[in-house]
């Protein structure tokens, strides 16, 4: 696991310029570094050294040095792959995966993304042909980051590389904002910093040196399509393809390590990787901890756990710091849970295992079960069901049903936009100095309920969040989190053959009255206790809404809702509203004051300390 960062053109002190980028995510690669630069192209690494320890040393050039590489990740069928192109006539100087890219790059140019399975993001510069080749893996696991400026593209894996490059102009985008309001992470193509974008999941771009022009496709589009199958087939083919995955995933020179919470997801992986250590934080609150579940579950299969309580104090210290690693605002509080995790995991491996992606693939999360619940409501006419939810909407007070009434009344399409919907339109609107009005949820998740049309609701929801929620939240906080202490988190559901696997499975099989991620759970009962595997998706528990009550955390963030950067994008009367109704019980705000929050704690780091 790596960081690289770039830019092209003829930038006087370019050799400075890129070791300032460079400097800026030492925490992705302690262990070494290397720069290339011409008048063309300049790139810079930083190395974490997992595999081939003593080679593998990047930037990486072919055998007369006319393809250059740059590459973060990890490619599990690399071995494979290499043996290929031995056959074929390659040779290999060292025994890493990013030699086999390299070669791979040579013989299939573009095509090669087809034969790879594993988390990556790399740029390959191609002196003969006068190009950039860049692509990012088929779920999102890596970061890639880009950008014209001045002329100039600039390119990497975290935006804060950026930074260094003069010709960047450090603004903040207003609609970002706008919509990181309602999807409570930055949701859209172009970031936080006006004029970067993120290069989505199973995509892939070229850049002309020679005229400047960019071009970004799709390679990778993931598609579920459930076929009529057998319960006890589709268990068996779950627990062979998750084994096959978490043995794949297991590749490395360095021991590997795996996260423990209480769910039935990392701990299946915990179970069955063979490894020797798990690692587990939670919260001086009895029911904000896992710690005593994962010490049971790892004393049973015989696996040492390393555990971590961590404070408020700690927690609340570690925002400014959590905040700059994302390097986009995210109101996700199990964000900072993850940070302390991955520094705990640091200590004593390089490399650890996590169960992100399940949920997705497997259909895990409470809210799926939401389709089945209003099925009564559905047999009213909506007409009329709109009617009842526009006289809810009107009473004065709340009477428990009414947010059932209410939702009964939309479509899935207006209902649905991930896991997580903060501030709707209005309330974004009345909240903002500035509004834009760009975008309406329902036009950001339209073209993944437009690609799912037909499909049965469960189904539509699961390809949402593996589009958006998992892309924009689940995963970068994964990747940064962990980076941000120097270590490789890796993701088995997350893998070509799983998936291969999960999209087929019958709703039925995925979310029931029985159970979420029902098929899965069913395989992991010959590995788990049976309480662990039928236990209800819980998330990673944060006592946000505990702490804005106490005085020293309200006034904390009272004193946030009236500085300057409050000021400049909020209407200052309206957020501290929220604030104070939650501290007097008469709403639970608190995702919604922490989503502003963040947002001014990000605006903090990167637009007033960076500047002081």
């Amino acid at each position: 696991m790596c960081g690289f960062c770039g830019f092209t053109g003829d930038v006087k002190d370019r050799e400075n310029i890129i070791i300032d980028m460079m400097n800026r995510i030492v925490h992705r690669g302690p262990d070494s570094a290397g720069t290339h630069s011409d008048n063309k192209v300049t790139l810079g690494f930083r190395r974490l050294s997992i595999i081939d320890l003593d080679n593998g040393s990047q930037p990486m050039y072919n055998k007369d040095s006319s393809v250059v590489i740059v590459f973060n990740g990890e490619i599990y069928n690399y071995q494979e792959l290499r043996e290929k192109l031995i056959g074929d006539g390659y040779e290999f100087k060292t025994h890493s995966d990013t030699e086999t890219l390299l070669h791979l790059y040579e013989q299939k140019g573009e095509d090669m993304l087809n034969d790879l399975r594993g988390m990556f993001a790399f740029v390959v510069y191609d002196k003969k042909k006068d190009e950039l080749f860049a692509a990012r893996d088929f779920f999102g696991i890596k970061p890639f980051y880009y950008g014209k400026f001045g002329g100039s593209l600039i390119f990497g894996s975290e935006i804060k590389s950026f930074l260094d490059f003069p010709l960047f102009k450090k603004e903040v985008n207003p609609v970002a904002l706008e919509n990181y309001l309602t999807f409570q992470y930055s949701v859209l193509d172009e970031t936080f910093f006006k004029g970067v974008y993120k290069l989505k999941p199973g995509h892939c771009m070229k850049y002309s040196l020679k005229n400047k022009e960019l071009k970004v496709r799709r390679y990778f589009q993931p598609k579920f399509e459930p076929e009529e199958a057998g319960l006890q087939d589709s268990i068996k083919k779950v627990e062979d393809v998750m084994k096959d995955s978490i043995l794949a995933h297991k590749v490395s020179d360095v021991e590997v390590g795996s996260f423990l919470s209480s769910g039935v997801d990392s701990s299946f992986v915990a179970a069955t990787f063979n490894g020797d250590r798990t690692f587990t934080v939670g919260f001086d609150y009895e029911k904000y901890n896992e710690i005593g579940y994962a010490e049971a579950l790892s004393e049973k299969v015989g696996i040492d756990n390393y555990s971590k309580i961590i404070s408020t104090e700690e927690y609340w210290d570690s925002l400014s710091k959590v905040q700059y690693h994302m390097d986009e605002p995210l109101a996700d509080p199990s964000a900072v849970a993850l940070y302390f995790v991955s520094r705990l995991a640091s200590k004593r491996v390089k490399v650890a295992l996590s169960g992100e992606g399940a949920d997705e693939f497997f259909g895990g999360y409470n809210i799926y079960k939401e389709p089945m619940d209003l099925g009564i409501m559905t047999a009213i006419p909506m007409p009329l069901r709109k009617l009842m939810a526009n006289i809810c909407r009107a009473l004065p007070f709340k009477v428990k049903g009414m947010n059932y009434i209410i939702r009964s009344s939309m479509t899935l399409e207006e209902r649905f936009i991930g896991n997580a919907k903060m501030f709707s339109e209005k309330e974004r609107e009345a909240i903002l100095k500035k509004p834009t009005g760009k975008f309406d949820h329902m036009e950001i998740t339209k073209p993944y309920y437009d690609f799912t049309k037909g499909l049965d609701p469960v189904t539509r929801m699961q390809f949402i969040d593996l589009n958006l929620w998992m892309v924009g939240d689940i995963l970068l906080k994964a990747d940064k989190m962990s980076m941000a202490n120097s270590l490789e988190v890796r993701v088995p559901f997350l893998d070509k053959k799983v998936f291969d696997v999960a999209r087929k499975i019958p709703a039925d099989y995925r979310v029931n009255r029985r159970a979420t991620k029902y098929v899965f759970r069913m395989a992991a009962k010959d590995y788990l206790p049976e309480e662990v595997a039928s236990k209800k998706k819980l998330g990673f528990p944060v006592p946000i809404r505990v702490w804005l009550k106490e005085d020293k955390y309200y006034n904390i963030i009272k004193k946030a809702f009236k500085s300057e950067g409050a000021k400049k994008y909020f209407n200052t009367d309206k957020i501290i509203q929220y604030l104070d109704d939650h501290r007097a019980g008469k709403a639970d705000n608190s995702r919604k004051v922490w989503t502003i929050y963040m947002f001014l704690v990000w605006y903090e780091r990167f637009f007033v300390e960076e500047t002081a």
